[in-house]
């Protein structure tokens, strides 16, 4: 499971040959959560809401680079 990206509260990764609809996961310490690439809507799981501020934040200037990496995993 490839990090994307190390922000300060939590971490961005993407699985290879995941389940769809396109997503990404958000995980911290002590818990993981599952946001939709395409509105940023939390799929499954829980996260703090200072992390999934942040998630959010950094996804949204970089929905295009979630999009084109989830295209290059699921081939």
């Amino acid at each position: 499971m490839p990090v994307v990206v190390r922000l300060r509260y939590c971490s961005i990764l993407m699985f290879f040959e995941d389940h769809n609809p396109p997503h990404f996961h958000v995980r911290t310490i002590e818990s993981e959560a599952q946001l939709r690439i395409s509105d940023l809507s939390l799929m499954e799981g829980e996260v703090d809401r200072r992390a999934l501020r942040e998630a959010r934040a950094w996804a949204e200037g970089n929905r295009d680079e979630l999009m084109r990496i989830w295209r290059l995993y699921s081939e």
